[in-house]
């Protein structure tokens, strides 16, 4: 073999002893730091993701669901008596003045459920608070088959217009200027006033005229005046389940 041959021989065989070189270092670079992790951390983030997912669902369901039964472990956290006529007895019958306008009877309401509402007065603030908080709320009432809503106390009809009127309130407020339909409720022994004013005391009233739910909020040793609707509400449907 001539010199010549042999040089190129030579460099070609060095050529590929190159090239396979290269191609051994390329296999054997290393990777991008933490590329070998990218996998593990999709999965993580992607179960993460998952999880939070989850938790936001669940969260949602209980809140809907706590929502639609009236917040049922809300009941019973605000004591009450339940005075006479209690459930099952025929509502006492009255017609007393409205602030929105002529009288207010509860023998026209047959066939329909009647919230009652017995409150202190024009000096309870909370009692007005209640009233609001009811009136913002009162699909929930609503949902329980409550039809119609009033208040009943013994401010005279001049004071309860100017009360009405500077809280906004467009429920109807009845005025028992002398006592007679708040004492057969007995709605007035349940408050800190003595029997001179009613107290917080609730009572619900069936379309056949009957009482289906009864609360006294108002009497010792709590004298309660507010009670959170959703409470009331809770309280209601506990009330209306058992009977």
């Amino acid at each position: 073999m001539s010199a010549k041959a042999s040089r190129k021989t030579t460099r070609t065989q060095s050529q590929r002893s190159l090239s396979e070189s290269s191609q051994q270092k390329a296999k054997r670079s290393p990777q991008p730091p933490g590329s070998d992790l990218m996998p593990r951390l999709s999965a993580a983030t992607k179960i993460a993701a998952i999880v939070v997912v989850a938790v936001v669902a669940l969260a949602a369901i209980f809140y809907l669901s706590n929502r639609h039964n009236g917040g049922s472990d809300q009941a019973g956290q605000y004591s009450y008596q339940v005075g006479q006529p209690g459930p099952g007895f025929t509502a006492p019958s009255f017609k007393l003045p409205a602030t929105s306008g002529g009288k207010f009877s509860l023998s026209s309401m047959r066939g329909k459920t009647v919230l009652l509402y017995f409150q202190e007065g024009v000096t309870c603030q909370p009692c007005w608070d209640q009233i609001t908080d009811i009136e913002s709320r009162k699909a929930e009432l609503s949902s329980l088959g409550i039809d119609q809503m009033v208040s009943i106390t013994t401010d005279p009809m001049s004071a309860l217009k100017q009360k009405v009127s500077d809280e906004r309130i467009s429920m109807a407020v009845l005025s028992d200027a002398n006592l007679a339909v708040s004492q057969s409720y007995s709605a007035n022994s349940y408050g800190m006033m003595g029997h001179s004013r009613d107290g917080h005391t609730f009572v619900v009233v069936g379309p056949n005229g009957k009482i289906e739910w009864r609360a006294d909020y108002g009497g010792a040793p709590d004298y309660t005046m507010f009670v959170p609707v959703s409470n009331l509400v809770a309280d209601i449907r506990k009330g209306l389940k058992s009977t």
